[in-house]
């Protein structure tokens, strides 16, 4: 009969073990992929850093070129008007020769 209770409680410890390796091993696992997490944290954060400073370079070189652009479309403008006014003054002091 003690034989009996000593077999039963060594399967208990058996499985006792097996459960607690196996709780070991998940516990291992989790602080890897928990060191895992703060590494691709820290990795996107910067990344973010980087994409925010691109998108602030595009805007504002987009900005520049809009600002570019206008201008020449206003010196384009202003060239044609003078270029008119003095083809008129031209024509009126010397008359038309084409």
């Amino acid at each position: 009969m003690m034989d009996n209770i000593n077999r039963q409680k060594q399967e208990i410890q058996e499985l006792i073990n097996t459960e607690e390796e196996e709780k070991r091993q998940i516990e291992e696992q989790m602080k890897n992929l928990a060191d895992r997490l703060e590494t691709i944290n820290s990795s996107l954060a910067k990344k973010y850093i980087t994409r925010n400073e691109y998108d602030k370079t595009i805007q504002d070189t987009q900005s520049a070129f809009n600002k570019i652009l206008e201008s020449s479309q206003t010196l384009l403008h202003v060239l044609k008007k003078e270029g008119a006014q003095l083809y008129k003054k031209k024509v009126a002091t010397v008359g038309d020769s084409k």
